[in-house]
């Protein structure tokens, strides 16, 4: 975006998710984009759901490595887990490289 750009329009994804989005999706691409603990109601804000249905989504997928919790605070805070991104960013080399174009970026001098 160049400093003449417009600046984006939040209804944008609200529109977005209005007609294809189911709410596991939209909590999904909201907590990618968590990098500090942040309360399940923000994020249903942000997910445009209920706060029951973010936080059971997010214990979902807290459980399934894309999410940490934080149950020391209260309410408890969610963010995403980097450690998924980067098994997400492993896996698509995998998928789209042979093994002889990976192992040169691990070679040693």
């Amino acid at each position: 975006m160049s400093e003449f750009d417009p600046a984006p329009d939040g209804n944008d994804a609200f529109q977005r998710w209005q007609g294809d989005t189911d709410t596991f999706d939209r909590v999904y691409d909201v907590v990618l984009g968590v990098t500090t603990p942040t309360t399940y109601r923000a994020i249903a804000d942000r997910a445009d759901c209920s706060a029951n249905a973010a936080k059971k989504h997010l214990d979902r997928l807290t459980e399934m490595g894309v999410v940490r919790k934080d149950e020391q605070s209260r309410p408890a805070r969610y963010e995403r887990d980097d450690g998924y991104l980067e098994w997400q960013e492993a896996s698509r080399i995998a998928r789209e490289l042979s093994v002889e174009e990976i192992m040169p970026c691990f070679a040693t001098d």
